[in-house]
């Protein structure tokens, strides 16, 4: 039977999902930490929410990031996940009338250590797009033409691999106006327009003209632009080991993810002089504080070949 903190709990998480539309994967994460959190309340005492106080939540960071007999030191980033969600859930029993104050208000999550997002140089990026085949005359087979329109459409918008996942043929419309366009729906079904290149164009043609139709033979007719050997969807994991491969394939050491793409990308326009602004909307970023992480790539490099090339830098 359900203690009174774990009924809580739940009434909780019930609320994330209900009123602030949660997402499955989020909500299991919020469910492991909280369980976490209401079995380290039992042993030290607090089997009511009620009986919490900030000291004890402090506590709990603290043996988060040191970790126990049962559980590993977790990482700045994982603790401070699991924070976020022990302050949202006293603030909703404050809300809720549960409890007279909101405890966990003085806690902070602790900063993770800002890392550099990981960005291929373009040299690189051309070892990929030569893997499949991008300059070449030859005849590809239908899913080397489809992983050819993937690697470049990857690197020519930006776009997230769900993003493109998640296109079907009517997005493509814009594709042959004066000026092409791709049509992406990113986080929370927000849609932005992305312009299309040359090369993205002529591989993405390619792509729909002589492999989709045959790949679509196989399956029951979905709208969905990127398919599998069987015809259906061509999911997120596929796109991943697809990426590994092309990668293992141009002699690239290290894992590329769709993800290195897009940073690739964004770092690429930057380096070549786009305004931060105009890659916060290509990106679908909705703050520019976001962006700006891809400044601190380009300053890093700057950084390097002054330390390198300038005979007082050393």
């Amino acid at each position: 039977m359900p203690t009174l903190f774990e009924r809580h709990v739940e009434a909780y998480l019930d609320h994330l999902v209900v009123e602030r539309g949660l997402a499955k994967n989020s909500l299991a994460a919020y469910r492991r930490d909280l369980s976490r959190y209401v079995r380290y309340c039992h042993d030290h005492g607090c089997d009511d929410p009620r009986d919490v106080t900030s000291i004890v939540i402090s506590n709990f960071l603290v043996a988060l990031q040191t970790g126990d007999s049962d559980h590993e030191p977790l990482a700045s980033s994982s603790a401070s996940r699991t924070v976020i969600a022990v302050r949202g859930l006293h603030a909703f029993l404050a809300r809720e009338g549960v409890a007279t104050s909101d405890v966990a208000r003085s806690v902070r999550p602790p900063t993770p250590a800002k890392r550099l997002p990981k960005a291929l140089s373009f040299a690189h990026v051309e070892l990929m797009l030569n893997a499949v085949g991008a300059d070449s005359d030859a005849d590809l087979g239908p899913l080397e033409l489809r992983d050819r329109a993937l690697v470049e459409l990857l690197y020519g918008t930006g776009a997230r691999i769900s993003e493109l996942m998640d296109l079907v043929v009517d997005d493509l419309q814009s594709m042959h106006t004066d000026h092409p366009v791709l049509r992406l729906r990113g986080k929370g079904d927000k849609e932005r327009i992305v312009p299309l290149g040359r090369k993205a164009i002529g591989a993405l043609d390619a792509y729909l003209i002589r492999s989709r139709p045959l790949l679509a033979a196989g399956g029951k007719g979905t709208p969905i632009v990127f398919l599998n050997a069987r015809g259906g969807r061509l999911s997120r994991q596929s796109a991943w080991a697809i990426l590994q491969d092309v990668a293992r394939r141009a002699g690239l050491e290290g894992k590329v993810s769709p993800h290195t793409l897009r940073h690739s990308f964004a770092t690429h326009l930057l380096e070549n002089g786009a305004d931060v602004r105009v890659v916060q909307e290509l990106l679908g970023h909705a703050s520019v504080t976001t962006t700006q992480v891809y400044t601190m790539v380009t300053v890093e490099q700057l950084r390097e070949v002054y330390a390198t090339s300038h005979p007082r830098a050393r």
